[in-house]
């Protein structure tokens, strides 16, 4: 099981570097094309390097915490975690910047739409095959030494350990967790960090530049327009890439935590599951993904190696599709023969053996389905951008109106469409079910964060094209190809907000497991006691906790915008000649603000995402009814009646 997880880490990184190095060796254009390039290129590095030094010191800092408070396996499988998900999002960010210039050296050259495509697309691959390629890198590490040469994934091992503090775990669930927290971490400050540097620079470019001076988008005469380029590949690269990654560990981990409690309720409640079958259900979210990892890189191949249409949105779905179409095709088999023979019925597996792969099924549909609602939201081939586009002809308070109007509207599809997956999944398999959902929603997130990362490179392109003064034609194809990446990165949301959707019900009800630890017996019932005055309490507070979080990103970003305001501001006061092109505007000042007011801003929304889950617990506790009273039977069997 080990070597099949190997050989789909192998070709996905192999295939990826196979990438890498092809993007690189294209033509990066002419002298003025590679200075803007090398430009933004170093500021971004000049930002990852700086972001990783400050996690660093945060990751060190909970990896002491973890091996004091839980165990010294949590805290490795952390490190390597971390490890996992920063490597991924620097590899991404590094090829992000160099396939930006050779995406519009390529349509400067070629004048096709389908070429350019190719080579952003290309570009954006590395990061979606590095996406799934480190993350089952990391977990494959997890398994093969702490699972097999430590032994925890033996039935044996398999039941409540309490360590000197009294907290009561499964060793391995413990220890796949510590590896998701570390990819957590990693994508809080990519996604946080990165996310609050490019809309303070995409701010600071536009209300000065494009409103106050009357410059166009991207000139070269913007003191932060290198800056906002550099934010699209930290913040929707890096970023996005780490947040996808994270999830995805987290759809597989939810199932396999789950399938650990499930072994150790049934050994006390007298409903005991087959050793073998516990095994082979631990590993199975791992093997899926592991073909779906390599269906992502056939899916990706296809795009790559035949001639591309004029119809950028309709190839990147084909890749989209060919992924998504070899892993169920591919899971069934091998669901098949994989759990062929086993006595599946004891665990509640209404379809027999292929009850899992079923449930991942409704995953892959369900997160097909919410990208194409997605599509429709946000494309401006359908009716709802195309109202919000009609409205701004009448004034800026219809537009705004007809935007909130579509965007709170688009909520509702997919939501249904997660709840119909939801319980589909739990009627064919149960809570496991629900996780394999999640498993195969983003079984093929290769793919997904590939079509995904091309975006912004293809942005980063069309801001090239204005800066080095290239041919009209040329900046019209880079901006077609743009406009669609706005379309593939909401589509790329979906699936990460409905993957952890299906996972978060698997882990809450481990957590539950969890909770009871050694107090299970015959009559234990899985209740989540909602009338309780200290659960709902704890449900009000974190259901409020979006909000503020949001609240102070918004203001986060505000306080580094308006830094990045005065610095162009000054710059266009002091120094004249900048407007009239006399003068080169200061870029690396504008970078530094970024950066640094980036990282600064991020550490209270940072620390209340840590310490309000911890604060929570302990005020709220875990308050549930693992089995009801007498009195609360008989006042169900009263009310039935």
């Amino acid at each position: 099981m080990i070597g099949f997880i190997s050989i789909a880490v192998i070709a996905a990184l192999g295939f990826a570097a196979i990438n890498y190095f092809a993007v690189k060796k294209m033509d990066a254009g002419n002298d003025t094309m590679v200075e803007i390039a090398g430009a933004i290129e170093d500021g971004a590095i000049a930002f990852i390097r700086y972001e990783y030094k400050v996690i660093t010191v945060v990751a060190i800092g909970i990896a002491i915490l973890l091996s004091l408070v839980v165990s010294w396996q949590s805290a490795v499988t952390f490190v390597l975690g971390a490890v996992m998900s920063a490597s991924a999002g620097w590899i991404g960010m590094k090829i992000a910047t160099l396939s930006n210039v050779r995406v519009s050296n390529t349509a400067r050259e070629t004048r096709s739409i389908g070429a350019t495509l190719k080579v952003a697309f290309r570009g954006g691959s590395v990061m979606g095959l590095c996406v799934g390629g480190f993350a089952l890198l990391g977990l494959g590490i997890v398994y093969f030494v702490f699972g097999q040469l430590l032994g925890q994934t033996s039935p044996e091992q398999l039941t409540i350990h309490t360590n000197w503090l009294g907290i009561a775990d499964i060793p391995f669930t413990m220890t796949v967790s510590g590896y998701a927290l570390g990819c957590s971490v990693i994508a809080m400050f990519n996604r946080v960090g990165g996310g609050i540097y490019t809309k303070a620079a995409d701010m600071g470019a536009d209300l000065v530049g494009k409103t106050e001076a009357g410059i166009p988008e991207d000139d070269p005469r913007n003191p932060a327009t290198i800056a906002d380029n550099v934010g699209d590949n930290v913040g929707d690269v890096a970023g996005l890439g780490a947040d996808l990654l994270e999830s995805f560990v987290g759809a597989i981990i939810s199932s396999v935590v789950l399938a650990a409690y499930m072994f150790y309720t049934g050994s006390k409640t007298g409903h005991p599951i087959d050793p073998d079958l516990v095994i082979k259900l631990i590993y199975f979210p791992v093997l899926f993904a592991s073909i779906g990892l390599i269906s992502s890189a056939i899916g990706i191949l296809t795009l790559i190696v035949r001639k591309a249409s004029t119809h950028p949105h309709r190839e990147l779905n084909v890749a989209t599709w060919v992924s998504a179409s070899m892993t169920l095709i591919a899971g069934g088999f091998f669901t098949w023969f994989y759990f062929k023979g086993s006595d599946v019925a004891q665990i509640g597996f209404k379809a027999g053996i292929l009850s899992p792969w079923i449930a991942a099924i409704m995953g892959i549909i369900s997160g097909i389905i919410i990208g194409q609602l997605a599509e429709y939201y946000t494309s401006y081939d359908f009716k709802p951008t195309q109202k919000i586009a009609s409205s701004s002809k009448e004034g800026t308070a219809l537009t705004i109106t007809q935007g909130l109007a579509a965007g709170m509207t688009s909520v509702f599809a997919p939501v249904v469409m997660l709840a119909i997956a939801t319980i589909a999944a739990n009627s064919v398999a149960g809570l496991y079910g629900v996780a394999m959902a999640a498993v195969g929603m983003l079984s093929f997130v290769a793919a997904t964060v590939s079509v995904d990362t091309y975006g912004p490179i293809a942005d980063n392109a069309g801001g090239i094209c204005e800066m080095a003064k290239l041919d009209p034609e040329v900046r019209e194809i880079t901006d077609k190809l743009d406009s669609v990446g706005n379309t593939t990165a909401a589509i790329g949301k979906g699936f990460a907000i409905g993957s952890a959707a299906l996972a978060a019900l698997s882990l809450f009800a481990s957590f539950l497991y969890a909770q009871r630890g050694a107090d299970i017996d015959e009559g234990f019932t899985l209740i989540l006691n909602m009338v309780n005055t200290m659960t709902l309490a704890g449900a009000l507070v974190g259901a409020a906790l979006p909000y503020l979080f949001s609240g102070l990103l918004i203001e986060a970003v505000s306080k580094a915008a308006r830094s990045m305001v005065q610095e162009v501001r000054r710059q266009f006061k002091e120094y004249p000649g900048i407007l009239t092109g006399e003068q080169k505007p200061d870029y690396k000042t504008c970078i530094e603000i970024s950066t640094k007011g980036s990282i600064r801003e991020m550490v209270l929304p940072a620390l209340i995402s840590v310490s309000m889950p911890l604060v929570c617990g302990f005020i709220f506790g875990a308050r549930y009814s693992g089995r009801p009273s007498q009195r609360y039977s008989r006042s169900i069997t009263r009310y039935t009646h």
